[in-house]
């Protein structure tokens, strides 16, 4: 369901080569029961670590579904998780749905 959820992703640390980000997720007025967030890399980044989320790739698109631990968040309320990439740092518009 879209607009349950909404996902920012945030540059906190970069370096020649590479990036660090933290992309957090909140939930509406409703609780959430398990999310994935999606964004499309503009120049052609990688992921090369992910935390507290699951990740699958297909060309420069990236979707990111919950950990087992964290998919279940209150009304107004937030997880975080986070990855390091290659490439020039970027922070594309990222979409959060529900089941």
């Amino acid at each position: 369901m879209t607009g349950a959820c909404s996902a920012t992703i945030e540059t906190t640390n970069s370096w020649p080569g590479g990036f660090q980000s933290n992309v957090t997720v909140r939930a509406g007025g409703s609780a959430v029961n398990g999310w994935t967030v999606k964004w499309t890399w503009p120049s052609g980044q990688t992921i090369s670590s992910l935390w507290n989320g699951t990740q699958s790739v297909s060309g420069s698109s990236v979707t990111v579904r919950n950990a087992d631990y964290n998919g279940s968040i209150a009304a107004g309320g937030s997880t975080m998780f986070g990855f390091t990439a290659n490439g020039i740092a970027a922070t594309p518009t990222a979409t959060c749905t529900t089941p």
